[in-house]
């Protein structure tokens, strides 16, 4: 698949199939990540390779975090859909920013961060294995940081960052863009 294609094609896999990823094709992903435009070769990224064992644990405390509950509270169902999301996929990444002293540089940082993403998810399609961005809720936690042993201070997460092959065959179509007209000024 080539770039153009990729760029056009790829979507966000919110179901994964119980299935490991190709040789390599991790490595290949990340050190198209670490290519990504960065000012003055700051290398802010971080990436933090989450097994299955810390997956399960990142569940529970998920589950404590955004419900005040515990795995027992959960129904049956729930607890099979939570399985799914959050063991099932062939990877989780848990992708964080060095935080730089200065707000101007942890900025630009920041945009270098998800231009790595990009790349890492833009890597993956190419190879037909797909990916989902996770922010927000229990990613900011503090207790999520605690489990995973990065420094609040030095460190942000920026996402976790799900891989693995679609649990369904056709995505859904994307939403429909503005058109370029709608998003592109043009000055003399």
């Amino acid at each position: 698949m080539d770039l153009a294609q990729a760029l056009r094609e790829r979507r966000t896999v919110h179901q994964f199939r119980a299935q490991p990823l190709p040789p390599g094709a991790l490595d290949r992903a990340l050190a198209a990540a670490v290519e990504a435009p960065n000012h003055h070769l700051t290398e802010p990224w971080r990436f933090l390779h989450v097994g299955v064992e810390t997956r399960q644990r990142l569940l529970h405390l998920g589950i404590e975090i955004a419900t005040g509950g515990t795995w027992e509270t959960l129904s049956a169902a729930a607890r099979a859909q939570l399985e799914v999301t959050v063991v099932h996929p062939a990877e989780l990444i848990v992708v964080s920013q060095a935080l730089a002293a200065r707000l101007e540089t942890r900025n630009e940082d920041f945009a270098a961060v998800a231009c790595a993403v990009y790349g890492m998810s833009l890597s993956l399609w190419a190879e037909g294995i797909g990916t989902k961005w996770s922010t927000g809720g229990v990613t900011d936690h503090p207790r999520m940081y605690q489990a995973l042993g990065i420094d609040a201070e030095r460190e942000r997460i920026v996402g976790f960052f799900w891989i693995g092959f679609a649990a369904r065959p056709e995505l859904d179509k994307p939403r429909r863009r503005k058109s370029l007209e709608q998003v592109v000024c043009r000055l003399p």
